[in-house]
Formats: structure tokens, sequence, C-alpha cells
């Protein structure tokens, strides 16, 4: 028997984020989180995609990569296909409560350079859902294509928990991802001091203005005494330390929040990356570069 392909959704260009938020938050106290729940299949497209220049300059800037370059940084497509993942997170049928939920992880298969000239098509799929021990994670596909290319030149799949009470057991995680937080600290090749307004110009060059990014009062609405670091501008800053080939293989997974304004540690050592508190104690993120193929 066939399984019936996914059902597509052609956009015409990249969703506005604000009201998605807001339409998600709105939604986030009628939804029941569960693992066995179903969700939704549609495979969001956008051909014709063009990059908006001055904007990819502004994240290069925020996050510490070479401005000018041609080829994009390794975690920016990502940034071009959250608007398409929050199109479809904040839906009716996404069984998850958009307030609350956390980027646990990403993986990201980069096979050759992404030039920032190109014309690509973006493509943007809930992928499933998994029990986890805190509660139910989601797994999410952003797929980008050079025009006309059959196969994506760059892939991420990123996991988002919702917290809540589960009975039993969750599934184990897979062998050779990052580092766990009981490892013995990289080496500290740089220590980073973090401005208070990190999230601020992360979420204007990203587009992702989150509250619990922005300001203290802000955030206090959500339980964090103070605005915290984006998860995604922590892996783009230690991959602009790091730096990528062109044909990569990037996992990280993200452990605590980055109060902001603070001081982190950057450690690297054979095709690892982390970052730490200033003492070294705290694991805020951990994570691996590899070539592609491995």
């Amino acid at each position: 028997m066939t399984t019936p392909a996914a059902p597509t959704g052609t956009l015409t260009g990249l969703p506005s984020l604000p009201p998605l938020l807001l339409r998600g938050a709105l939604r986030s106290p009628l939804k029941r989180p569960r693992p066995d729940a179903d969700f939704p299949r549609t495979r969001l497209v956008l051909p014709g995609l063009r990059v908006d220049l001055a904007r990819l300059a502004a994240y290069e800037r925020v996050c510490g990569f070479p401005t000018g370059a041609d080829a994009l940084p390794v975690t920016y497509p990502h940034v071009l296909g959250f608007p398409v993942a929050m199109r479809l997170m904040s839906g009716r049928d996404f069984p998850l409560p958009l307030l609350g939920l956390v980027h646990t992880s990403i993986g990201v298969t980069r096979r050759a350079a992404t030039p920032a000239t190109a014309v690509y098509e973006l493509t943007v799929y809930v992928e499933g859902l998994a029990r986890h021990r805190r509660g139910t994670e989601a797994a999410v596909v952003t797929e980008l294509r050079a025009d006309g290319g059959a196969e994506p030149v760059w892939e991420s799949r990123s996991t988002y928990l919702a917290r809540h009470r589960v009975d039993g057991g969750a599934a184990p995680r897979p062998e050779g991802g990052p580092a766990s937080a009981q490892a013995e600290p990289l080496p500290v090749r740089a220590e980073w001091r973090l401005a208070g307004d990190v999230g601020r110009r992360y979420g204007a060059a990203s587009g992702d203005r989150n509250p619990i990014h922005l300001h203290p009062l802000t955030a206090r609405l959500f339980g964090f005494p103070r605005a915290i670091a984006h998860g995604m501008w922590t892996v783009a800053r230690c991959l602009a330390a790091h730096g990528t080939p062109d044909a990569t293989v990037v996992r990280a997974e993200f452990r605590a929040p980055v109060p902001l304004p603070g001081t982190v540690a950057y450690g690297a050592a054979d095709g690892r990356f982390e970052l730490r508190g200033r003492d070294g104690r705290r694991l805020h993120l951990s994570g691996t570069v590899d070539p592609y193929p491995a």
C-alpha cells in the first residue's frame, strides 16, 4: 500500500512574525500537549527566495561572522525558515503551546556553500512528536534548495519541548551527540562580556522578537529575572568563532539560558564547542562540528 504524499502549501513570501507569535500565544492555553497527539502534515514551500543582504549583514555583525562574504553563515537559513516554522507551530492543528516552548537542540547539514546572492526554495514541515522525560518534543525540519535543485543544499532538524507531566520513561537520545553536562570543560578560547541589548540587536536582525529576549521587564512576565540570549544567537556566536567547512554537519544542544547582561566562556577542542558560565560550572550550550560526509 502506497503512503499518500504529504500535502503542500505554497507561500508567496515570508510570513510576518509578530502576528504569528501573538496568534500562538493566544491559542496556547487551549493546547493539551501529548506525544501521541496528531500534528500538521503540510509541507510549506516558499519558492524564489532571495536573501535581503542588508538584513544578512546586520545578522553577521551581531553574531560575529565576517560581513560581505559570498556564502551564507551556516546558521542563517534557520533565520530564513523561522517565520515559516512559526506559521505551522502557531496553527490550531499544532498540539504544543507556543508559550513556554523551549528550543532544545538543532542539527544542521550543509552539503555545499550557500551563496548569499543565489535564489532558493525553502521548505518547512513538522517531522513528528516524541515523548521526553519532561513532556513532549516536536521535531521541525527546514530545507533549503538551490533554485531548481532536487536535493537540499542545507537542512536542519530542530527540537522544541513543551513541558508537562508525563507517565513512564522517555526514549533515549541517540549516541554521538554533543558532550553531556557532566563532561570535563573544554579549553577556554575566549571570554565574552554580553551586553544587555544583545537580545534586542539579534531580534532586530533575525526578526525573532520574543519578549523573553528583549528586556528585563518583559522577561519577568514569563518567569525570567532578566532577559536571556536567543539560543540561536549563542550557537551562531560559537560557530563564528569556531569556523565551519563549506560541507559540514553541526549539532548543538541548548542546556541552560544565558542571562543578559553577563559573561560567558567559549571553549573548543577536537571539533567540539561549548558555552559555559564564567566560572565554568554552568553549561549553557554544547555542540560538535564535523565534515560532510562524515
